[in-house]
């Protein structure tokens, strides 16, 4: 499980929107602090449980950086990330303060559509929800199916399956762990992999340390993180998570590894800051020369709080 933290309540609601407009959304709606990563444009009604969102891409980002002239899949992963707090609040009327678990996610994305071009992409994200579960009136769960074009050409899909917990049930939850400041009591962090095994330029983004064991690597928790830790959390964010699987797959498939096109996850409980977290992959037997999979968990405490089944194109150019 993850939570999708939330910030400080805004006084105003904003409407529903062509997604076609110029503009962003406010940052407290997907739950980041820094305007600069937000995605979603706006936002659409078209039925009950359906909604149409716009987003635009940036030519590149900071961390989620463009390789070999295409996008970085898991700008996909966070942009439908940023749709959860967006609907919950807008849609289904989940107050601020109200934290949102994530428990399963996947994506996957067609690598004809991620080529960066001349302008920034304009990705139109088609929303159906379902399942939609209700406790004393309010929302506490559903699942959302996504359909992504992208200047209307098919870009990839998404599921994710979420609850919400009122700051009530959330505090008798997590406990003591309830709160930012668990943060002061992190391990301390471990040399990181070298970024090239795990498709990075910046030793500052590499969330893998080398332990002596074959396809088991330490989890990087850098609270400093401009991306990764846009705000405080009391705990491991989902996307570092993501992002740890994916680089725990790149090095565990070698140095002609490619783009990651597909994740498969399931969280079930927390990574906590204040007890080392062990990511394992291992390669699964190939049904398809053109793709690797390769199944990453991560294990805390003897638990296993994280799995995913990563999806990866065999070359280099993710093509």
């Amino acid at each position: 499980m993850h939570d999708l933290v939330q910030q400080a309540p805004v006084l105003s609601s904003i409407p529903s929107t062509p997604h076609g407009l110029t503009t962003c959304v406010p940052r407290q709606y997907v739950h980041k602090a820094a305007m600069a990563e937000v995605l979603l444009t706006g936002w659409e009604r078209v039925a009950e449980d359906t909604f149409t969102i716009g987003a635009q891409w940036p030519r590149t980002h900071s961390f989620y950086t463009p390789v070999d002239g295409r996008y970085d899949p898991l700008l996909f992963a966070e942009t439908v990330r940023q749709t959860i707090p967006l609907l919950s609040h807008l849609a289904y009327d989940t107050p601020f303060g109200h934290h949102l678990i994530w428990d399963h996610f996947r994506y996957e994305l067609d690598p004809a559509a991620t080529a960066v071009a001349a302008t920034p992409a304009e990705i139109e994200l088609r929303i159906t929800c379902s399942d939609v579960k209700r406790r004393q009136g309010r929302f506490s769960a559903l699942v959302m199916d996504v359909t992504a074009l992208r200047d209307g050409a098919p870009l990839g899909t998404a599921r994710a399956r979420f609850t919400s917990h009122a700051p009530a049930v959330y505090r008798r939850l997590r406990g003591e762990y309830g709160d930012p400041s668990v943060v002061s009591r992190a391990v301390p962090l471990a040399p990181p992999l070298a970024p090239v095994r795990v498709g990075r330029d910046r030793f500052h983004d590499v969330v893998l340390s080398p332990t002596d064991a074959d396809g088991v690597w330490q989890l990087r928790v850098d609270p400093s993180h401009p991306v990764l830790f846009d705000h405080p959390v009391d705990h491991a964010p989902g996307m570092l998570l993501l992002e740890a699987a994916r680089q725990a797959a790149l090095a565990a498939t070698g140095p002609d590894h490619g783009a990651v096109l597909g994740l498969e996850t399931v969280f079930s409980q927390y990574v906590e800051f204040d007890s080392p977290c062990w990511i394992e992959a291992t390669v699964l037997p190939q049904d398809d020369g053109a793709f690797t999979r390769t199944r990453v968990t991560a294990r805390q405490n003897d638990r296993e709080a994280f799995s995913a089944v990563v999806t990866s194109t065999a070359g280099r150019s993710g093509v």
